[in-house]
């Protein structure tokens, strides 16, 4: 603990130096920016902006972009409370009570009690990164190919599980990735595979390009369908609680604290999920549960702690395992193995002032957003006003620039315009593009740990059944698997009957 605390303080030297202090600044406004604006989320920003981190050095594009993932949690609040349409889809739930606060002349206390909670829920978030990351590392350190390779089969098994409606659809998705994957040269013998013969594909599939495609152009496409109206937002006045609304508050921000803690850290469990999970609980043990949905104070607190919460613990198994646990942390992993950096058990000891700067600038940020959130709310809500015909041409001149400028060429244009297509039908279907990123960046590690595993072993595939820490996240990875089946087989039978009995 006391290391972690010296690492810290060094980190805050990185994070204070004046250029991490602009580009954390830069990040948090832009993620406040994108969550309040409709159709765009932490994944879509994230995935937008990487181009332009290019250039920069690993640390200071890791802090902005790390700044728009959180800032965005921050933003897409206040849209939900001020005029019922929520930024990105964690504020979902924020829209029920906070609405109703707002109709009820209670605007600045629902945003009030939003910024402090998400606050709070940041902080406590980052501050158990601090002294758990290493420990993680350091356990991780002693894991072999076998267990890294059960590991991540188990992280994206349970992201196929748990983000798609669908067990099918979600298969579909992440087998897609696996074969976008592997195009380029075969780790093993050199050969270079379904490349058709073309240059453009020897290097691979450029993440940058198939990110933004697959969330940029997707998201202009299905929000152009039915582009959001809002009218005129309403006056914010009054930020803080009445003094009998305290306790339950401050027990509703705890409660949510620990549950978007607890789901950052599973794969699979993104902020969608943690946000909800925090409004029934609420609902359960408040004494009048049906206050909830007519103006609840702990129906906003609950949730959007949780939301923050978990948006800093999703970082614990990505820096200490190279496991993204939600489809942001994906692109966030794909931003790092741009700019030369492996998330994973050697991060804290290979890139310690990287670590600690990054860790360092979460506390600064989440207190920039604490100031600017409050005072500029009437600033933020007329952003969300801005017409879509005005703003998808900006969006799109910022994705065919940033594209191109990875290297010049078209033809990554014309790849990222085919992701977009790809991404818009598999909207449409329903199938979930998370499934189909994280197997995507994941791949090439999953293959070369099965190829290391079975290098070693003498048993052929019963290697990962044979050493003690591998078994145990194979046995979870089955049972996930066959729980899986069992809820996608309930579900259609429920969906059968009820067909009958219409």
């Amino acid at each position: 603990m006391i290391d972690s605390l010296f690492s810290l303080l060094e980190g805050f030297l990185v994070a204070l130096t004046w250029q991490n202090l602009l580009y954390c600044f830069i990040g948090v406004m832009l993620g406040m920016i994108i969550g309040i604006l409709p159709g765009l989320g932490p994944v879509s920003g994230t995935a937008l902006l990487i181009p332009i981190t290019f250039g920069m050095e690993p640390v200071s594009a890791i802090i902005m972009l790390s700044g728009i993932f959180y800032g965005s949690m921050y933003g897409g609040t206040i849209t939900s409370v001020l005029v019922n349409v929520p930024g990105e889809a964690a504020s979902v739930i924020t829209c029920i009570d906070g609405y109703e606060m707002t109709k009820q002349g209670r605007a600045g206390t629902a945003l009030g009690v939003a910024a402090i909670g998400s606050f709070i829920g940041g902080i406590v978030a980052v501050m158990v990164l601090t002294f758990v990351g290493p420990f993680l590392s350091s356990v991780a350190l002693k894991f072999g190919p076998p267990e890294f390779f059960s590991i991540m089969l188990l992280g994206m098994l349970m992201i196929v599980a748990l983000m798609g409606k669908s067990l099918i659809r979600g298969l579909i998705a992440a087998f897609i990735g696996l074969l976008l994957s592997m195009v380029g040269q075969d780790i093993v013998s050199g050969e270079y595979r379904f490349t058709f013969n073309s240059f453009h594909l020897m290097e691979g599939i450029d993440f940058a390009v198939m990110a933004m495609g697959l969330f940029g152009i997707s998201e202009i496409l299905i929000n152009a369908e039915n582009p959001a109206r809002v009218g005129k937002p309403p006056k914010v006045k009054g930020l803080l609680p009445r003094r009998e609304e305290w306790p339950s508050t401050l027990k509703a921000v705890g409660r949510g604290t620990s549950i978007g803690m607890i789901l950052g850290l599973i794969p699979g469990a993104n902020s969608i999920i943690a946000s909800t999970f925090s409004y029934i609980l609420e609902k359960k043990v408040s004494k009048d549960p049906s206050r909830f949905g007519k103006g609840a104070i702990e129906g906003v607190a609950g949730p959007e702690t949780a939301n923050n919460a978990h948006s800093g613990a999703a970082l614990i198994p990505l820096f200490s395992l190279g496991l993204p646990s939600s489809p942001t942390m994906a692109v966030i992993l794909g931003a790092f193995i741009m700019h030369g950096l492996t998330p994973g058990p050697t991060l804290f000891t290979n890139n310690p002032d990287f670590v600690w700067g990054l860790i360092a600038s979460m506390f600064i940020g989440n207190v920039m957003l604490l100031i600017l959130n409050l005072p500029l709310v009437g600033m933020w809500a007329k952003i969300a006003m801005v017409p879509y015909k005005l703003l998808f041409p900006i969006i799109l001149m910022v994705i065919f620039l940033g594209t191109y400028s990875l290297n010049g060429s078209l033809w990554d244009v014309g790849m990222m315009m085919v992701f977009g297509i790809i991404g818009y039908i598999m909207k449409k279907l329903d199938i979930p593009i998370s499934a189909m990123i994280v197997t995507f960046i994941l791949g090439s590690q999953l293959e070369s740990s099965m190829l290391q595993s079975l290098s070693i072993s003498t048993e052929g595939f019963l290697i990962f059944f044979l050493r003690p820490i591998s078994t145990v996240i194979m046995l979870i990875t089955i049972v996930v698997f066959a729980m899986s089946i069992y809820s996608t087989i309930k579900n259609k039978r429920s969906n059968l009957e009820a067909d009958v009995e219409i």
